[in-house]
């Protein structure tokens, strides 16, 4: 691992991100900043296209958040976490990982960061950071206990340069095509998202139904359930287009459960 470190910066926060990026590029001959997520699940996909030297990572976001997506990577950069968490909370999990930012981040807290960096480098890169590493599984875990899940509200979707957020209730699908996932709305509109339909099935409240292997539902845009062929059932949505949608034979069971049909 050399100076600069190849540096990727997840948090659902913009200003996070923004105040962060601007003490970190000055330091240029420690941090090379190659990217941003705004969540979890694109931090997961960026890490691991990336490979990046180490990773500023918040705790609480959307879907995935900073555990989850730990406990994914097959490949694990050096982690700092970034947090809104009180010192009680870092105090827990502070001998896992190689340091804890509190927000908002101070210069003089970071020198303290870089410091921490140089040493684990010196003595020998990723193979000596191993030790502080923190067991994801664990963490999140504690993370648990000490406050609920946020409940989500919203998806965030990128249009162009900026981050667009659908509410919940404004959507009335998402399909799979091919490798991506896309979110389709009410009034007809169509956005790429960064998320599977597995994690989207996990993570979303119970008012979306995954109908198939492809398709998750708004049940509240549901308009019409009409039985079809070798079991599966064709799903009738109240969105702009009437969109027509067939179950999979293996989720038709759920889908009865579900609408009490």
């Amino acid at each position: 691992m050399n100076f600069p470190l190849k540096t990727i910066l997840i948090d659902d926060e913009a200003l996070a991100i923004s105040r962060l990026k601007r003490l970190l590029g000055k330091q240029p001959g420690v941090f090379s900043v190659i990217g941003e997520a705004a969540n979890g699940a694109e931090g997961l996909a960026l890490v691991e296209a990336q490979r990046p030297d180490v990773i500023f990572l918040d705790i609480e976001m959307p879907l995935l958040n900073g555990f989850e997506m730990l406990a994914r990577l097959t490949y694990m950069p050096l982690v700092i976490f970034a947090t809104a968490y009180d010192q009680y909370a870092i105090r827990a999990f502070e001998e896992h990982s190689i340091d804890y930012l509190l927000k908002p981040i101070e210069a003089e807290r970071l020198e303290r960061t870089i410091h921490k960096i140089r040493s684990v480098v010196e003595l020998g890169s990723r193979s000596e950071s191993a030790n502080h590493f923190p067991n994801a599984d664990n963490l999140f875990k504690l993370l648990e206990r000490m406050q609920p899940k946020r409940e989500i509200h919203s998806i965030s979707v990128k249009t162009g340069d900026k981050i667009k957020l659908i509410p919940l209730p404004e959507i009335a699908f998402f399909e799979a095509e091919d490798k991506y996932v896309f979110l389709s709305t009410t009034d007809g509109q169509k956005f790429l998202t960064s998320y599977t339909i597995t994690t989207l099935s996990e993570k979303l409240p119970d008012t979306f139904v995954r109908i198939s292997r492809s398709a998750l539902v708004n049940v509240h845009r549901i308009s019409e359930v009409v039985k079809h062929f070798d079991g599966k059932f064709l799903i009738v949505l109240s969105d702009k287009k009437g969109t027509k949608l067939t179950s999979g034979s293996t989720y038709a069971e759920a889908v009865k459960s579900l609408l009490e049909i």
